[in-house]
This record gives structure tokens, sequence and C-alpha cells, in this order.
């Protein structure tokens, strides 16, 4: 009966983590108005699913990473209860997050809930030192090093832009606002007279940043559309090998039969809970952080997946989230429209995975013990 529940609290993690995590890596392709909502969810299904095979390969350190071992004592590792408490208090606390359209740390859960069920299974932590260095570190240190390099990464791309003569064109929306002064140039175009910016005429969804200009003879901007699809396939790609693993590791450490049934287990609950759930999240992640144009989107992308595939090959549990979100922000302070509330908003919810799920780690673990004396 613990293994039934445990496959059940697996299968609602990973549809949890999905739920809050899937839609990230696109968040930039939606938030530019690079592509529409449910083009941009079709895309990051297909990158997840192909990410979550593939970690079996090439993530073999996080499946051992979140097993327990060294987090917690050995002879815990393989116990149903140990198990089946974490991944119920996990799968709670990222669903909650997702119900409030914040983007959380499924890395944070599971090592919250490790750490309370380890509390109360043995009133200590095998090894504190494990969980500074191997954890939070990682945790600590990812976001930051996010903000950094997308600040450096995007301000590189700016300078890049003007140096190869790239000019940016920006369509105008005005509505039941004050005339506009324009001018009509020779070629038949219209300028605003005030700031000299071009004027044209577009529905909402096509009115975004564009850019004008070439490079090898070929346009920029569909250049920077077909890397900003696939740098929102590399992040999300890059999750999954980083995600799926430590999801997965929750039923290796069971014991019940052969690997290759759990990973696919894993890889349909995320798809189904990206499918059905990823909304709220994608809204908060898309837009609320700040405002994005293609290129800060692509450059946003650019630093989530080389840092999520960098942790991943080191076998180093760093947060989707974290880095995702540090990458907006940082393209946000370039910009300069980063929307302060938002942030306190989700570093809230970050502030509070890690305890929360510590907290229910600890009652289900001493529940289902106490049950089990019954």
């Amino acid at each position: 009966m613990l293994l039934v529940l445990l496959l059940v609290a697996v299968f609602w993690l990973a549809y949890s983590n999905g739920a809050n995590d899937n839609f990230k890596g696109v968040a930039t392709l939606y938030g530019s108005g690079a592509t529409t909502f449910r083009r941009a969810l079709a895309w990051a299904i297909a990158a997840t699913v192909l990410g979550s095979v593939v970690s079996i390969f090439s993530a073999a350190a996080l499946l051992k990473a979140f097993s327990g071992k060294g987090l917690v004592p050995d002879a815990l590792t393989q116990s149903p209860v140990l198990l089946l408490a974490v991944g119920a208090a996990a799968a709670i606390t990222i669903l909650l997050a997702t119900y409030l359209g914040m983007p959380t740390s499924t890395t944070h859960a599971l090592t919250g809930a490790l750490v309370g069920a380890a509390l109360v299974a043995t009133g200590s932590i095998a090894k504190p030192d494990v969980l500074l260095t191997g954890f939070a570190q990682p945790l600590l240190l990812s976001p930051l090093v996010a903000v950094t390099g997308a600040v450096l990464v995007y301000s590189l791309f700016k300078a890049g832009t003007r140096a190869l003569g790239i000019s940016r064109q920006t369509c105008v929306c005005i509505e039941n606002g004050p005339p506009q002064p324009t001018q009509v140039l020779p070629d038949g175009s219209a300028v605003l007279a005030a700031s000299a910016s071009a004027v044209y005429v577009a529905d909402a969804e096509t009115c975004v940043e564009r850019y004008e200009g070439g490079l090898l003879g070929l346009k920029v901007q569909p250049l920077v559309d077909a890397a900003h699809y696939a740098s929102g396939a590399a992040v999300c790609f890059s999750r999954a090998v980083n995600d799926t693993p430590k999801i997965a590791a929750l039923l290796f450490a069971s014991g019940v039969g052969g690997g290759g049934w759990k990973l696919a287990l894993v890889a349909v609950a995320m798809a189904a809970g990206g499918l059905l759930n990823s909304r709220k999240v994608a809204e908060t992640m898309s837009k609320r952080i700040t405002q994005l144009s293609p290129g800060q989107g692509l450059s946003a992308n650019l630093m989530t997946s080389t840092v999520v595939l960098a942790a991943s090959h080191l076998g180093l549990p760093v947060s989707t989230t974290h880095v995702a979100c540090g990458s907006i922000f940082g393209v946000g302070l370039v910009n300069r429209t980063c929307q302060w509330k938002t942030l306190v908003q989700i570093l809230a919810a970050w502030l509070t995975t890690l305890p929360l799920a510590a907290a229910l780690g600890a009652l289900f673990y001493w529940a289902l013990s106490t049950l089990g004396r019954v």
C-alpha cells in the first residue's frame, strides 16, 4: 500500500512541477509577443518531454543527491515512509504556489521535505555540511549568477546591435488619446514629429518591437526569432534534465521495478501539469516581472539555459525557477522596467517554500510512522 501511495505522490509531485515549471523556458516568448500562449506552451511541453528522456543519461549525480544519501542516514534512503512523506510534502508545497500564481522551486521543496522528515526520523540531519555545500550554496548562488550574467549578455547584445547598425522598429498603438503630429517622409512612411519614431498600424498581437537590418546577408529579425525559440526550448530541455532525476529519485530509491517506466511516469505527469495548470505562473513570469522585447527575452533565455545545463552536468541541484527569474530580472535592470512589487512577492514565495515543505515533510513522516505502529 505504501508503494502504491508513493507512486501517487510522485505522479502528483511531477504534475505540480510541470504546472509550475513547464512554461518558464518560454515565458519570454509569450511575454515579448513573439508567439501566443498556446504555441509557447506546446513548444515547452515538447522540449520538456525530450529533456526528461535524455536526463537518465546525463544527470545520474542528481539521482543520487535526491535519494537522500548524505543528507539523511543511509538506512532511511530506501524507507517507503520517508519517500512518501517527502513526495507528498513537496507536491503540496509546489501546487499551493502554482495556485497562487507564484513561480517557486521544486528543488527547495524537495530539500525542505527531506530535512523535515529526517529531523522527525532521527532528531538531526546526518551531515549538515552536505546540506550547506551540496544544496544551499547552489540554490543561493545560481540566481545571483543569472542576474549578473543576464545583465552582461543583454548589454553585449545591445552594443552588438548598435555596432552592426541594427535598429529597433516599434509599433505605436494610440487609443482615445490626444492627436499625435506626424510627418510623412518622401518614401511614404510616417514618423512622429516629436520623436521621429516610425508609426505603424497593427493589431495587439503583432504590435511588438522588431529589428531592422541584416547580418551576413540575412534579415536580423528572423534570426532573432529562431534563436529565441531555440533558447526557449533549451531552457525547457535543461529544466527537464535537471528536475526529472530529482523527482524520479524517490522511485529509484524505493527499489520498485526497472528504471524506464519511472522516468516515463515523471515525463507524462510533467507534461500533463504544464498542459492543464500553467496559466497563472505563465502570466507572472511572462508579464509581471519586466517588459520584454524579443532580443531581451533571447538574452535572458541564453543565460538561463547555460546555467541550468552546466549545473546538471556538474550534478548541482540548482533551481530553474531561481535562474529563470534571475535572468529576466537582470534584463529588467538594464532596461529599467522591473516591477519590484512582483519581485517581492516572488521572493516571499521562495523564502517560505523550504520551511513549509520541511514542516509538511515532518508532519507526514510522523503521521505515517504513527499509523504504521498502530
